[in-house]
């Protein structure tokens, strides 16, 4: 059976929501993946279980705890009505703060794993020869670490397309505003159509599987080419 116009715009707010999501996280996580790669803080050890905590919490526990911080009587939620902006639940920006949140380790432990792989060595040697910080870091550390910022941009936007618990407890459903793909499975799966769920379901399936195979391709090449090179 053929996608309805529906299910054609959970798909497109799903893509729009893993895309600003994944961006954000990239400006958010790398500081903290930096810190975390060269730090030597008795803190690093309970910043990383904070931030890998999403890897073990229940999405609803995350979600429940989201949605009572965001809420009227909640800090978040206070702190965006003192701005005018009203509670995040079951708004488009409730989704992206919770996505972001549940997708953190996603991102930052590529580009934590990508950073700490490049040791201290090239950034010294750039550093005798005259580069500041952000020259180091845009001339040295960005292509040296580019596949794990590969790897973490397509792990954290595949993540967000593929969510469902966080954000059923955060968006709830709501056409053309918090209804998204995985939402809407469980939607057509409620009402008995089970066809749709099908034409969603196998989108998902083969969006996976070329995810899956995209990290394993480019995975395979770089440990080809660091034998060739003697790497």
């Amino acid at each position: 059976m053929g996608l309805s116009d529906a299910d054609i715009a959970t798909i497109y707010l799903t893509l729009q929501l893993a895309t600003t999501v994944t961006l954000l996280l990239l400006l958010f996580a790398t500081p903290v993946a930096w810190w975390l790669a060269k730090t030597h803080s008795w803190l690093k050890g309970p910043i990383s279980a904070i931030v890998a905590l999403p890897l073990v919490l229940p999405p609803t526990v995350l979600g429940f705890y989201l949605l009572v911080a965001m809420g009227p009587n909640g800090a978040i939620g206070q702190f965006t009505q003192a701005l005018g902006l009203g509670t995040l639940p079951f708004t488009f920006w409730g989704l992206v703060v919770a996505s972001m949140l549940y997708s953190l380790p996603f991102v930052v432990q590529p580009i934590q794993n990508a950073i700490e792989a490049i040791g201290h060595r090239p950034l010294e040697v750039a550093a005798t020869l005259g580069a500041g910080p952000m020259d180091r870091f845009f001339t040295v550390v960005l292509p040296l670490a580019k596949p794990g910022f590969i790897t973490a941009s397509v792990l954290g936007f595949a993540h967000t397309v593929g969510e469902f618990g966080i954000v059923l407890m955060i968006g709830g459903s709501i056409p053309d505003e918090t209804r998204v793909v995985s939402v809407q499975i469980y939607d057509h799966v409620e009402a008995l159509e089970y066809g749709q769920a099908h034409g969603l379901s196998g989108l998902m399936i083969a969006f996976s599987f070329g995810v899956l195979l995209m990290l394993y391709t480019v995975q395979r090449k770089r440990k080809a080419l660091g034998v060739l090179y003697g790497g």
